[in-house]
């Protein structure tokens, strides 16, 4: 059975627990890369988490522009919804990502992250 939200379709309500919408709603949490990882500019992160569950985790992420180091020890899957971001793998060829584009981080990916402009994602993360 499904009704209607916001003009969206939605399993009843008795299954909204096994269901989640990945929407940024309500007060995102605010995070910076660590000062030593940042290689250019003030990166501002907002991130609305969805579920965290069994070393799962998925929602909604932002980054203002800027540029720091990453190294993955994690499984992502991320589509880019709006923005510009260049993801510069360590000895590899840097790959634009944009609204539309999806793709996987596998673990043992370093390199950096270039936010041009304002980037937002959704993802999902699975730990080791």
């Amino acid at each position: 059975m499904t009704n209607t939200r916001g003009g969206r379709k939605v399993a009843s309500d008795n299954a909204m627990d096994l269901i989640i919408p990945i929407v940024p709603e309500g007060e995102p949490e605010t995070s910076r890369p660590d000062p030593d990882r940042v290689v250019s500019g003030d990166p501002v992160h907002r991130t609305w988490s969805q579920e965290d569950r069994d070393g799962i985790f998925a929602g909604i992420w932002e980054s203002t522009p800027g540029a720091w180091r990453i190294s993955y020890v994690e499984w992502e899957y991320c589509r880019i919804l709006f923005g510009t971001s260049i993801l510069h793998p360590d000895g590899g060829r840097p790959m634009t990502v944009q609204a539309g584009d999806s793709f996987v981080i596998r673990p043992g990916f370093t390199g950096i992250w270039e936010v041009l402009e304002t980037t937002r994602k959704d993802y999902v993360i699975r730990l080791p």
